[in-house]
């Protein structure tokens, strides 16, 4: 084992993956959708628009680059689904060892971003009937616990 991996801080890592949860999974679900997009958009012939303002001067490649940056577009889209679904054969097996609690818990803390995290401690301190700081307690146990399961020891 490398000497790097002792320094890594698994626990800002194990919050950051558990973070990007929402995003890899919408990846996942939306990309055949996005790369329907760029095809069509990449055949589809485009129509002048009328500015009134003078066009530079004409590009016979202009098809030629449209079919170009569609089929990069394509390559990003293809390249970001195939990290997603490597995050994801990664990150799941350790997210569904951890308990009902403990996902609960991580949940509330992190994945509802437009909650504030005191109403997180709020909703947690009502749900298991205890006090703010058992509440942070808990969630650093469950921290701890999925920072255990992503990287081991």
């Amino acid at each position: 084992m490398s000497i790097i991996w002792q320094y890594l801080d698994k626990r800002a890592a194990a919050i950051n993956a558990l973070k990007d949860y929402g995003s890899m999974k919408h990846i996942i679900e939306h990309t055949d959708e996005e790369i329907a997009r760029a095809r069509e958009k990449m055949n589809s012939v485009s129509s002048p628009v009328l500015t009134g303002v003078p066009h530079g001067p004409h590009n016979p490649q202009a098809n030629e680059n449209r079919m170009i940056a569609g089929i990069d577009e394509i390559d990003v889209l293809k390249e970001r689904y195939r990290q997603a679904v490597e995050y994801m054969d990664w990150f799941e097996p350790a997210w569904s060892a951890l308990s009902e609690d403990e996902r609960y818990v991580l949940q509330k803390f992190y994945w509802n971003a437009e909650e504030k995290q005191i109403d997180a401690v709020y909703d947690i301190c009502d749900y298991f009937t205890i006090e703010r700081s058992s509440a942070y307690n808990k969630k650093n146990r469950a921290v701890q616990q999925l920072a255990l399961l992503l990287y081991g020891k």
